[in-house]
């Protein structure tokens, strides 16, 4: 590498210039987000008062974010009864920064468990990350197709029933933010409701991967074909990597027919309208970390890390238990490299921090025993009475796992397939041991923090165990270098610039 890759990153937007561009673009909008989940959640507290609890991550404080400069309302799906019953209202925001009106979509108990349980998650979701097994998975059955009409589609349409209504009373143009895979066909329900009679602005943001033309083959011309038609009715469709816009783009040209593609552009014209397809890579809320990084608790996690792998040098992965997240081979790259290295026996501690993932599902249930038995037989192999090399933590704990972050030597990131993967972010973020990233190939982070990180395909064991041994005999300096380079990656587009970007966007395609 030369001495160039590691300048110091530019700041691309200052916080002033991206307040600036929001309050500018959203002055004359009214603002709709579309997600699955709501931002807040309705439960009874002791006394049977309700009470409000607010969903965490970057992705909800950004666009609640927004709810500063414009008239913002945000629809969702009804978690627990007390959403049923409150239905709608507006919710005020923290620190005095407003208020946004939360509406809730309540489809019925058959129907929404149709539409996430089976259609969005397991089968889009292992679709868009390349995991299935063709020879043997997706049956599109009668059962499938039960819940794509009566779950997929029906809770599609409600979705796009309630922002219809909300078009409907705005009193300012709206600009319509759908997000994620749940939502596919909405924008197209949208157009046809309305058509062209209010002027309104449709952008979708695909927080997951966009595999190739092929694998969109495998799935039936009418449910593909929905899906494709759906997303071709935003005026501004969002990905997150490069290699998933233009995946998109083909799959569009070779399964959508009468379309029009302009690779150049960026554009798709499907029957007369055009839909302009940009990667807008996610990020994290730095600032927001970095304060959970210095409470006490994280603290109080970290003296314990150390008291009991102090002298060790630390490998950590922080994952849900999803077979996308490629935990399996990686407890086998470890054993690979405690075998060609045996110098790192007792020298090294794997630390697996997991959170259980959709359990509801028989192939993530089966996936957490693999991962159990994997673990389980590199520490029959190489361990001793003194030494246990995996040490597998399951549950939702972050300060924990943000404890764990802070402390590693190598961190371990080798999905087999991500949309972004924000622990690669997360994790140079808040570091204290410039340790080293082993990032795979075909995650979304890829794309900006490959020349600090060591990049391995995620079935290749030999070459993550490669890597691993590389970065446990890293030279400090260099070590140093690849932290900096990661850290400064990070902070230079954060979660605000992500929103940004999308805001300039349709500001400069007048949208």
């Amino acid at each position: 590498m030369t001495e160039a890759v590691w300048e110091e990153f530019p700041q691309i937007f200052k916080i002033d210039e991206c307040e600036t561009l929001q309050s500018e673009v959203l002055k004359n909008r009214t603002l709709i987000i579309a997600a699955n989940r709501a931002p807040v959640t309705l439960v009874k507290n002791e006394d049977g008062e309700i009470e409000f609890q607010r969903g965490g991550g970057g992705l909800v404080t950004a666009l609640l974010g927004l709810a500063r400069y414009v008239n913002a309302r945000w629809i969702g799906c009804s978690i627990t009864e007390e959403d049923r019953q409150w239905r709608e209202g507006i919710i005020p925001l923290e620190n005095d920064e407003g208020e946004i009106l939360v509406s809730f979509v309540s489809p019925d108990e058959e129907s929404y468990t149709d539409y996430y349980n089976v259609i969005a998650n397991p089968l889009l979701w292992f679709l868009q990350h390349s995991m299935w097994d063709f020879v043997r998975t997706p049956t599109f059955d009668a059962r499938t197709w039960k819940a794509w009409h009566e779950g997929y589609v029906k809770v599609n349409r409600l979705f796009a029933e309630a922002i219809v209504r909300q078009i409907e009373a705005a009193d300012k143009p709206p600009l319509v933010m759908l997000q994620d895979y749940h939502l596919y066909l909405v924008p197209r329900f949208i157009r046809e409701t309305l058509g062209e009679r209010k002027p309104y602005t449709l952008t979708h943001f695909v927080h997951i991967p966009w595999p190739g033309s092929e694998d969109w083959g495998m799935v039936p011309p009418a449910m593909r074909q929905a899906i494709l038609q759906g997303l071709c009715s935003n005026d501004l469709l969002g990905f997150q990597t490069r290699e998933d816009a233009l995946n998109f783009i083909r799959t569009c040209e070779s399964h959508l027919p009468d379309t029009e593609v302009n690779f150049t552009k960026g554009v798709i014209t499907f029957h007369g309208h055009d839909t302009h397809v940009r990667d807008f890579p996610i990020s994290i809320d730095v600032e927001a970390l970095r304060e959970l990084a210095a409470t006490d608790e994280v603290a109080e996690y970290r003296r314990h890390f150390i008291e009991r792998y102090g002298d060790r040098k630390l490998i950590v992965r922080v994952d849900r238990t999803e077979p996308s997240k490629n935990i399996v081979r990686g407890f086998a790259a470890l054993n690979e490299m405690l075998e060609l290295y045996p110098e790192h026996c007792g020298e090294v501690q794997f630390l697996a921090l997991l959170v259980p993932s959709r359990m509801e599902v028989g192939e993530y249930q089966n996936y957490l025993d693999e991962i159990m038995a994997a673990a389980g037989r590199v520490n029959a192999l190489h361990g001793d009475s003194t030494w246990e090399p995996v040490r597998v933590l399951v549950g939702e704990d972050y300060p924990r796992a943000v404890a764990a972050m802070q402390l590693y030597d190598i961190l371990l990131v080798n999905s087999i397939a991500d949309g972004m993967n924000l622990v690669a972010k997360e994790g140079p973020t808040v570091n204290l041991k410039d340790g080293v990233v082993i990032l795979s190939e075909r995650t979304g982070a890829r794309q900006q923090l490959a020349p600090g990180a060591l990049v391995i395909s995620p079935c290749d064991i030999y070459a993550t165990a490669e890597a691993m041994h590389r970065a446990l005999i890293m030279p400090a300096e260099e070590r140093r270098k690849r932290a900096e380079f990661l850290r400064r990656a990070v902070e230079a587009e954060d979660i605000s610039v992500w929103l940004c970007w999308q805001l300039k966007t349709l500001a400069e395609l007048g949208l």
